[in-house]
């Protein structure tokens, strides 16, 4: 149990790490910040946002595995174990990848391994919330597609809006991305700290410490300090894949990104939608180069490197699980 938790602790510092790092890679990029301000105005914002705006993220996750007793602690466990390592992964490769999906990769293979189908909750969508794993696979899905239209919608705008601007529209333009970003870092905060918090009191109703998936308090704390301290660390090989080798953008397009991104999260934790910071402001970033009529500047190259690692997230941190409960078996 302690070694559970113990790793959902560190799921939540390697997600830090990882998609913290996207809350400021268009601040950082366009140098409207010095990284030491970014990773400062990130983690204070990190930590606001899984207090403020409560636990219906944490619900969905903490819901996806339905086995209890000493068999959920082993099947949260092996899951947890897979999703920070492939986190460790592609953070070592400068690789923007989605801590939702290797977690639901994980929980998933572990369960699957451990006690069949009966063990995972397959959901969908209820009353107009994500529940369960297919729940979770929708929102994954849709979110990058909404950050991609959303951004694409903002620059064009901004485009029209900005036509006979002079210079003096600079220093606003900064002042925005500032604000953005603290925005992004606060949704991101609500968004993905939960998801620690709801795997960990998923573990405390398998070991029979809870009777119900509410959120303690306790758990919310630490893993909004983890993820802070993940943001402290940096990744700063994902800013720069996000910032400048997808599509090197301004200020007036870090602006837009962080907008459509920060709009797409929020919405996202307000319904209980798990959803990846890291895909949503990728797919942002090459809607830019859509609203600006750019696609010959996007790279290709790293677009298809980074979905083929979303394409493989899912299976390849399913079968590592699928080994680890076995093992964890034998501890």
């Amino acid at each position: 149990m302690a070694l559970a938790v113990s790793l959902a602790v560190l799921f939540a510092f390697t997600n830090g790490i990882h998609d913290a790092s996207n809350a400021i890679a268009a601040l950082v990029a366009t140098r409207a910040a010095r990284p030491l301000q970014a990773v400062v105005l990130a983690a204070i914002f990190n930590v606001l946002g899984p207090l403020v705006l409560g636990s219906a993220v944490a619900d969905t996750i903490g819901g996806i595995v339905t086995v209890g007793g000493s068999v959920g602690v082993e099947v949260i466990g092996a899951g947890l174990f897979a999703a920070v390592l492939w986190n460790i992964a592609t953070w070592a490769l400068g690789l923007p990848s989605s801590s939702g999906h290797a977690l639901v990769g994980g929980l998933v293979g572990a369960a699957l391994a451990a006690a069949g189908s009966e063990a995972i909750q397959w959901g969908g969508i209820e009353h107009g919330h994500p529940v369960g794993v297919i729940g979770t696979l929708i929102a994954l899905a849709l979110a990058p597609v909404l950050g991609a239209a959303a951004a694409f919608a903002v620059i064009r705008g901004l485009r029209r809006a900005a036509r006979r601007a002079t210079r003096r529209l600079k220093g606003p333009v900064v002042g925005a991305e500032w604000g953005l970003s603290a925005a992004l870092a606060f949704s991101h905060g609500a968004n993905d700290a939960q998801k620690s918090v709801g795997v960990i009191a998923a573990l405390l109703v398998a070991d029979g410490r809870f009777d119900s998936l509410s959120s303690p308090t306790w758990a919310v704390v630490i893993c909004a300090l983890a993820l802070t301290a993940g943001t402290a660390l940096g990744g700063w090989g994902i800013v720069k894949t996000v910032g400048r080798r997808i599509y090197r953008i301004t200020p007036a397009d870090g602006m837009a990104t962080q907008a459509a991104s920060a709009g797409v999260i929020l919405g996202a934790s307000f319904v209980g939608a798990p959803v990846s910071t890291t895909q949503v402001v990728a797919s942002s970033v090459l809607g830019i180069g859509g609203g600006r009529r750019r696609w010959r500047h996007v790279n290709w190259i790293v677009v298809r490197h980074i979905a083929l690692g979303w394409l493989v997230t899912m299976p390849a941190t399913g079968v590592v699980a699928a080994v680890a409960v076995s093992v964890w078996r034998g501890l």
